[in-house]
């Protein structure tokens, strides 16, 4: 098997290893509540003993060998030297530096990566200086990488229930939007769906109860799993009335429209979310691809 090494050399973003090992305290520090840990937290060190290959040490963490060589500036045209201590990622990709006068989101949409995928996998930083990206530029992962160009929805199960009585109208959608009352740009995992307090709460499609309590800015959470690898969630409830490792059937009532947590809209409201079960974990998908 070979890998094109040469052409990775432009990936190298670091000076030294040292820049790199630094990271993880401070990506911490600066992730949000309620967000997954960032991957640059999340790296792993390998002390490369003698006799190993690359080619073994990128097997035994499931990762392509053009990963290991962007994350480690020490690796030379695919040669690893017994004693060296190796930066390892949670999966495949590399790290970029945030450019002067840039924004992650433009380094998002030039490497062609969908903005939440990144903004979830590094923690929701609203300015990171760093940003781990699932992609390497000529470089065909086994695994799926999430981008522009993906459906969503595609080659997953369909819905077709709604989580609540009605239809009602959204009054903050998926994406970025500007925070109601803070005018600032945020990232919203879900949609906001007019509601008053006290609208029963349904399940959409049947499935299992994983979570059923308070959980931080969401309130009171209950998140069930689905086939084809879906998960809903129903956030801010008032009162929930379904158990963890409950089975639930399309329709069945949850719980009722509350303001628990801490509501992005001004008025009542079910925050409801749609995941889907990727490599990077999961992630979260602009429900109207599904059933609203």
């Amino acid at each position: 098997m070979k890998f094109s090494y040469c052409s990775l050399s432009f990936l190298t973003f670091f000076s030294t290893l040292g820049l790199l090992s630094t990271q993880p305290q401070s990506q911490t520090a600066n992730a949000r509540p309620n967000c997954p840990i960032p991957v640059l937290a999340r790296l792993q060190r390998h002390q490369v003993s003698p006799g190993e290959t690359l080619a073994a040490i990128a097997s035994r963490y499931h990762l392509a060998p053009e990963t290991i060589i962007a994350m480690n500036p020490s690796v030379s045209k695919g040669v690893v030297t017994a004693g060296t201590i190796l930066q390892i990622p949670p999966f495949n990709g590399m790290v970029v530096e945030i450019p002067a006068r840039q924004s992650w989101r433009q380094v998002a949409s030039k490497y062609q990566v969908l903005p939440d995928t990144v903004f979830e996998i590094n923690g929701c930083q609203k300015n990171p200086k760093f940003v781990f990206l699932p992609v390497i530029p000529g470089v065909k992962f086994a695994e799926k990488v999430v981008t522009k160009t993906d459906t969503p929805g595609k080659n997953v199960g369909k819905i077709t229930g709604y989580p609540l009585p009605n239809t009602t109208s959204v009054v903050l959608g998926y994406g970025w939007n500007y925070h109601p009352v803070t005018k600032e740009a945020v990232f919203h995992s879900g949609v906001d769906l007019l509601a008053p307090v006290g609208t029963p709460v349904v399940a959409i499609a049947p499935g299992i109860v994983v979570f059923a309590k308070e959980q931080g800015s969401y309130g009171q959470l209950v998140i069930i799993n689905h086939a084809d690898g879906l998960q809903s969630r129903y956030a801010q409830l008032e009162g929930i009335k379904v158990t963890l490792g409950q089975k639930v059937n399309q329709g069945y009532v949850l719980g009722t429209v509350g303001t628990t947590g801490q509501p992005t809209s001004i008025q009542p409201h079910l925050h409801f979310e749609i995941r889907v079960n990727g490599f990077l974990g999961w992630e979260a998908k602009d429900p109207k691809g599904f059933s609203i």
